[in-house]
This record gives structure tokens, C-alpha cells and sequence, in this order.
């Protein structure tokens, strides 16, 4: 079996070489560079074994990407600790949503109204929800979220799309990505927010795809990452009407 790994960063602006990776499962560093080919250089290493290549790499690459510690203990926080963030921030608050299902979303009214096929009824869905966000977009806070969408479509992402009608009208920004686009991204196949480009908020769901507990992430290194993956997804990334636009013509 293939191993899971993630690309945790480069050394270089140009070809991505060297780099670090990281595989999710064992917690195994692996490092490509340009490899050490001068015999006066070679002769110097110790301990070098038959099937292993020396390679260099810039020291800045392994303090800025490699591991500080040899086990991370995760930050837990529960959910009314993790609805705080959302008034304490101070610019950004940027989501990436991945799953194909939310549960909380299906015992909703309009989520019923939307599987009937009868055209939702946003207004006044979640006031004080709502409110909320018009009290943090008046203060000049930015929200913004890229939904993944499969092709075709879960029922789950097609309701989201049209709910992005209710987030966009109190401030916030939707855009849409297709999974094979995320694919070729290589997005990380996690739901989180990161807040103000320095906290990130990792989404923990069980296997009925309810949320139960938020991990919380400060590590610099590790806050980049996401950053990098918010970049990218957001570049690629089509406004929510556009997207629905594109998704009504091919059907």
C-alpha cells in the first residue's frame, strides 16, 4: 500500500527541490535534494550503508519544515470553545470544507425542503447565526470557504451550494472546487479554518460524519502548511454562482 504522505515544504522558490515530506501514518521524515556525488565528500560520512544516498539540503529547509518534537500532543478544544474563535479574530476567518456529508445539515428544515425539490426558504433560517456574522463582517472581518464538490455532486454539496446563498448574504465569500481539481492539488483531504493566517482549527468527525471535538494547531511550520493549501485552493477556486452556473449547463 501506498503511503499517505504530505508535503510539508521547500527549500527552493523555483523547482521544489529540496523538500520535506511527511507520511501521516508513521510519522517518517523524507527529505529530497540534490544528491552528494563528490568521492572525497562521500568519503567522509559515517555510517553510510549500501542502498542509501547522501543528499543536501539548505539547514533553513529542516528548521522550517522539519519536526520539533517526536510526539505531538494534539490541542483539543470542545465546540462551544471553538464558536468563540469566530468573534475573537481579528481580519480572516478561511474554511475548507472536503466531506461529501455533513450530518447537522440533515435534520434541518431547509434541508428537507431541499431534498422535496422545493425551493429553500433562506430568509430567516439560523438569526441569530446570522446576526453574528453581519456584527463581524461590519467590523471589517473577511469569512471565505472552498467547498469541494465531487462529480457528480452528493446530494450534501448540492444542498451547500444553494445554501451559500444564505452565507453570502450576510458577508460571506463562497467558492467552489471540484475533488478532481483538489486531486491534482494535492489538497489534504481535511476540513479546517484557519484564523488570522497564525491558528488553524482541524474539524474532527466521527464515521456518521457528526463534528465532535476541534484540534487546535500554532505551530508556525505547521499553520504555514495550511496556509499554502488556502492559497491554492482559493486561486483555483470559482464564486458559488458561477460554479452553479457551470453545474445546471451540464446537466
Amino acid at each position: 500500500m501506498a503511503r499517505r504522505l504530505r508535503f510539508n515544504g521547500t527549500g527552493s522558490d523555483e523547482d521544489g527541490c529540496p523538500s520535506v515530506h511527511e507520511d501521516l501514518d508513521s510519522g517518517e521524515i523524507i527529505v529530497h535534494g540534490p544528491q552528494l556525488t563528490d568521492p572525497d565528500d562521500i568519503a567522509q560520512l559515517q555510517r553510510l550503508s549500501p542502498g542509501e544516498t547522501p543528499i543536501v539540503v539548505p539547514r533553513e529547509l529542516l528548521v522550517d519544515f522539519g519536526p520539533k518534537e517526536v510526539t505531538r500532543v494534539p490541542k483539543i478544544i470542545d465546540l462551544d470553545a471553538f464558536g468563540r474563535l469566530f468573534t475573537s479574530f481579528e481580519h480572516t476567518a478561511w474554511r475548507l470544507e472536503t466531506r461529501g456529508r455533513y450530518a447537522s445539515d440533515e435534520g434541518t428544515t431547509t434541508y428537507a425542503q431541499f431534498t422535496r425539490g422545493e425551493p429553500v426558504a433562506w430568509e430567516g433560517v439560523s438569526p441569530d447565526w446570522c446576526a453574528r456574522r453581519r456584527e463581524q463582517t461590519a467590523l471589517g472581518k473577511r469569512f471565505e470557504r472552498v467547498r469541494i464538490v465531487d462529480n457528480p455532486a452528493t446530494t450534501g454539496q448540492l444542498y451547500l451550494l444553494d445554501n451559500a446563498k444564505r452565507n453570502s448574504a450576510v458577508g460571506e465569500d463562497i467558492r467552489n472546487l471540484w475533488r478532481s481539481d483538489a486531486n491534482r492539488l494535492h489538497l489534504p483531504v481535511e476540513d479546517f479554518w484557519i484564523f488570522d493566517s497564525r491558528l488553524v482549527a482541524l474539524l474532527n468527525f466521527d464515521d456518521a460524519d457528526n463534528l465532535i471535538d476541534v484540534e487546535l494547531i500554532k505551530e508556525p511550520e505547521r499553520v504555514l502548511r495550511y496556509a499554502q493549501v488556502r492559497d491554492a485552493a482559493w486561486h483555483h477556486a470559482v464564486p458559488f454562482k458561477q460554479f452553479a452556473a457551470q453545474l445546471t449547463a451540464e446537466e
